[in-house]
């Protein structure tokens, strides 16, 4: 029998675990879900025979130690700040590791471990980053064995309601960590622009927006996002001139999400004493300068942001209650963490809304041969969620890390060492695979 440790129970998880529940006796696995939140671990195990959950603290060195050692797979959809913690004690303990988050960079630094230790230590591999990665480099290296040399490479994703499913004014659903919602952008991004570095401050993330097509849905609207630099060696195309990795919303959430960061409420540093017994108006108020004192609070806010203090703008805000007199009423202590628990509690999926995962690749692409002309080559992938049943995002984050999980499990990937998914070996088989499940990319190629 062999072993996996599933690690977080929250909202990217559920699809996850059932799959390795659905598969578990046909493949003889045992499968642990660990949470600090036993009791939500709980409820994805109930009667399940080849299946425990458990409380697990990560940050208990004795705990993490014995857990991880009893394992085959440790697929970690943990925080970010946890997976070095994780990967380390993986490669320890002579377990592969999975995770969903961006690689931390101190990951390189266990590759000649893991490749001892016959370990894969395999990141991003979730939707975004995962599907993204796995998609872009298939399209690329068939784009490159055509003798094509991308020129321009742009790639976009997001998870949003369906068209069908607009139950609030910001056109927006929690269907993932609400805390990365608040604090997106927060380190600012960086992309390639006609050959030039481009840097975008955190202050300015939301106010750089651009239009972008979507086939099926229109137009929507893009933001820069992260570091776009390092998908040339990723992917293997130095000679790009653009590289841009962005964002898909629908229109109106920059300039609205903008102006809550200029207010300054996504700050996660800041202790505030008393916040519970706070209301939301006060809160804002102690974001607004001392000298910014005419009128009711909503008209002092939109003074201060020089916005219409009519405008949609401040409406949404008002929706979303940020000049409530309504009491915060729970454990708290930065403004970030309100944020999040007013995005959690507003923005929530509905059971009768469903959700939407999209991504697109934008490439252009100049062929060697004369008689080729340049192409710009769109791949898009829209995936729906179930109405009161798994979103698409639980599906997009949980299903790519349980087809590797299976994969290795099976002994059918001859991986060790630290990757990304942009491995043939990966991403061929899962691809396959995901398309199966629905996840599907439309191409289109249009001379340029």
């Amino acid at each position: 029998m062999k072993r996996v440790l599933i690690l977080g129970a929250g909202k990217s998880s559920p699809y996850l675990i059932h799959y390795f529940l659905e598969y578990a006796e046909h493949y003889d696995w045992f499968i642990t879900v660990a949470d600090r939140d036993a009791d939500l671990a709980q409820q994805h195990v109930i009667g399940h025979t080849r299946a425990e959950a458990i409380y697990f603290d990560v940050t208990d060195l004795d705990m993490r130690t014995a857990q991880i050692q009893k394992a085959d797979v440790v697929i970690n959809m943990l925080a970010p700040r946890f997976q070095h913690l994780v990967a380390l004690a993986c490669v320890r303990s002579g377990s592969h590791m999975i995770s969903v988050s961006y690689q931390d960079r101190r990951i390189r630094e266990l590759e000649k471990d893991a490749i001892r230790k016959g370990v894969l230590i395999l990141t991003e591999i979730g939707l975004d980053p995962g599907i993204d990665h796995m998609s872009a480099a298939a399209l690329v290296q068939k784009i490159q064995n055509k003798g094509g040399l991308v020129k321009s490479f742009e790639s976009y994703g997001g998870g949003l309601p369906a068209p069908d499913s607009f139950i609030n004014p910001f056109k927006y659903v929690i269907s993932w960590n609400p805390r990365n919602v608040v604090m997106a952008g927060e380190n600012g991004a960086q992309y390639l622009e006609n050959g030039r570095i481009k840097i975008i401050p955190y202050h300015h993330v939301f106010q750089h927006t651009w239009s972008l097509n979507v086939p099926g849905l229109g137009p929507m609207e893009a933001y820069s996002n992260r570091d776009s630099l390092s998908y040339q060696d990723q992917y293997g195309f130095d000679q790009a001139e653009t590289v841009v990795r962005g964002t898909i919303r629908y229109p109106g959430w920059s300039e609205t999400w903008d102006n809550i960061v200029r207010l300054g409420l996504p700050n996660e540093i800041l202790r505030i004493p008393g916040l519970k017994d706070k209301t939301y108006a006060e809160l804002t108020e102690m974001f607004l300068p001392p000298n910014v004192d005419i009128g009711n609070i909503e008209q002092r806010v939109a003074n201060f942001l020089k916005i219409n203090p009519t405008g949609q703008i401040m409406e949404k805000m008002r929706w979303l209650g940020l000049f409530s007199e309504e009491k915060i009423g729970v454990d708290v202590e930065t403004s970030a963490e309100v944020m999040t628990h007013l995005l959690s509690e507003r923005l929530k999926l509905t059971p009768d809304a469903r959700d939407m995962v999209v991504l697109q690749h934008k490439l252009k692409v100049d062929y060697e041969e004369k008689d080729h002309h340049p192409e710009e080559v769109t791949s898009t992938m829209i995936h729906y969620g179930e109405k009161n049943g798994f979103t698409s995002m639980a599906k997009a984050v949980g299903l790519p890390a349980a087809l590797i999980g299976k994969l290795i499990l099976t002994d059918n990937l001859p991986l060790t060492g630290c990757h990304i998914p942009t491995h043939p070996a990966i991403y061929e088989p899962v691809l396959q695979e995901l398309a199966e499940h629905d996840f599907t990319f439309e191409e289109n190629v249009q001379p340029i």
